[in-house]
């Protein structure tokens, strides 16, 4: 049974930029809710507990087609919203190295948020913005990395990505604090963005 990756902060630390309610909404009632109906579309095909929910979304022919719909939505879910909690954290900065990482790739860290924070603000509807190692990036190119924008909860796993930064942009993880601001959302992110779990990401692909 897959379970909610676990919070390294409190409810209330990511204040005054993500509300306490917001969290406690979004932590115990939508990812739990993710969780739940994955597991419950995979209690009929048990063997598929041997795998992470990631390795099955990297590769969703492995999926029943009976429960493939309810496995990618609410795998993706599941996922998205696991990494999403993860990379979430206080007074947790970007290391001199990562911020090289960052500039190699973008030109600059500000260069970085402004192409995330356009992929975050342009996706119409519900949906994600990510960083990505892509999937060439084990062609002997070494690691390159893309900002990437998905509708509902589709994962760049599917496509061979590796996401390793990402906000959600559904309007239940800001609407309680920010009404439609999510321009006012997506800027107070990076106050609460754990670099240190991020570059270890980085590292670990």
């Amino acid at each position: 049974m897959y379970e909610q990756t676990k919070l390294n902060y409190d409810y209330a630390d990511l204040e005054p930029y993500v509300d306490k309610e917001t969290m406690h909404v979004h932590y115990d009632k939508h990812h739990a809710a993710y969780t739940a109906k994955l597991n419950a579309a995979i209690e009929k095909y048990p063997a598929l507990f041997e795998k992470t929910a990631e390795e099955i979304l990297s590769n969703v022919s492995l999926i029943p087609e009976d429960i493939r719909s309810a496995v990618i939505n609410n795998g993706g879910g599941y996922v998205n919203h696991n990494l999403f909690f993860s990379i979430m954290g206080k007074d947790k900065k970007m290391s001199v190295e990562f911020e090289n990482v960052l500039t190699d790739a973008f030109g600059s860290v500000e260069k970085f948020k402004e192409e995330f924070e356009n992929a975050a603000l342009t996706q119409f509807g519900s949906g994600w913005a990510w960083l990505v190692i892509t999937a060439d990036s084990d062609q002997g190119t070494g690691k390159q990395l893309a900002i990437r924008k998905t509708s509902n909860q589709d994962t760049p796993l599917s496509n061979g990505e590796k996401p390793i930064l990402c906000i959600d942009v559904w309007e239940h993880s800001y609407y309680l604090k920010y009404q439609n601001k999510r321009p006012d959302y997506v800027k107070a992110f990076w106050n609460v963005v754990n670099w240190e779990e991020v570059e270890r990401l980085y590292k670990e692909a």
